[in-house]
């Protein structure tokens, strides 16, 4: 069976400023704020939520499948996602739109100005989930606002199980349409500041929202995570990582992890272990989608850090 991936797919445009913004802004004049900053270096990285997890999914001999809305400019994208083994069968192109894609320059002190253009993503409710065929598990990621709807409706219609990951799309829905989601899904994943967020829209707590769901997932970063599951609060420690290059992508890798956990019916404490190595694999690499690690170096790694062998195989 397939794992269906409905998010976006976006090129990441990075640029770094050898200076710091505070020292070329000036307070007194920010409401006439006009400035440039020259940016020797730059790179260009493939992105979205439903290609890294697609791409973490890969690495695990999953079978994803991608359903994304892309522009006239994806063929490199596309050529990318081939490469990689992924399909493009459910990747449709709106004609006249670009990729979604975010513009995000950094300075010395790590703060950042970043201006994200959806494009051809506000479409994404131009396919549908009941087009596609043998599909076990999907995921909910962050997409269009309509498309989200529909593909959460259409999952919850046909009965195919799904996991609600609102990530950085959360603040485009009110506590009602959260709840509406919840109650349709079979899995939530938050990170531990969309989860005060979604307390607050919703009036609930995570202990209650945990009890609409098989499980509830909160990523607490240097701290790990909690899996809400069978009335229990499941603590995954967080591993440590080779090296901190780059956090873009972790919580795809992550979630990757789990998916592969539930569709092979692991436990919650192995799926979340898993999970917790995919993690950490993907923040000593820049970019969401340029570590390459084998199955092997992946059961490896997990039995240095949990001490027990995992076996990561085909359903």
């Amino acid at each position: 069976m397939n794992t269906l991936v409905c998010g976006s797919l976006a090129f990441d445009t990075i640029m770094v400023f050898e200076d710091k913004f505070k020292n070329h802004i000036l307070p007194e004049k920010i409401h006439i704020l006009n400035v440039a900053f020259l940016v020797p270096e730059m790179r260009r990285e493939f992105g979205g939520t439903a290609g890294n997890i697609a791409y973490n999914l890969q690495l695990l001999d999953s079978k994803p499948l991608i359903m994304a809305t892309v522009g006239d400019d994806f063929a490199s994208y596309t050529a990318r996602l081939h490469t990689s083994g992924l399909s493009t069968a459910h990747v449709k192109t709106i004609a006249g739109s670009f990729t979604a894609q975010a513009f995000i320059t950094t300075d010395l002190d790590d703060n950042q100005i970043t201006a994200f253009h959806p494009g051809a993503m506000n479409a994404s409710h131009h396919n549908s989930v009941k087009d596609v065929k043998n599909v076990g598990l999907a995921i909910i990621a962050p997409d269009g606002r309509e498309g989200m709807f529909q593909h959460a409706r259409e999952c919850h219609e046909t009965g195919i199980p799904f996991m609600f990951d609102p990530g950085q799309g959360l603040p485009m829905f009110s506590g009602d349409e959260l709840m509406h989601f919840i109650e349709m899904a079979d899995y939530l994943t938050i990170n531990d500041y969309e989860a005060q967020l979604i307390e607050d829209k919703t009036g609930y707590s995570i202990e209650s929202l945990a009890m609409k769901v098989k499980a509830l997932v909160v990523t607490l970063g240097s701290k790990g995570s909690a899996i809400y599951a069978d009335g229990q609060r499941i603590h995954i420690q967080c591993v440590e990582a080779e090296a901190i290059i780059d956090p873009t992508g972790c919580g795809d890798a992550y979630r990757a992890g789990l998916i592969y956990g539930i569709t092979h019916g692991w436990d919650w404490l192995t799926s979340g272990r898993l999970a917790s190595v995919m993690g950490a694999i993907k923040i000593a690499s820049r970019g969401g989608q340029n570590h390459k690690p084998g199955k092997a170096e992946i059961e490896a790694l997990y039995k240095q850090i949990f001490g027990n062998s995992i076996t990561l195989k085909e359903i």
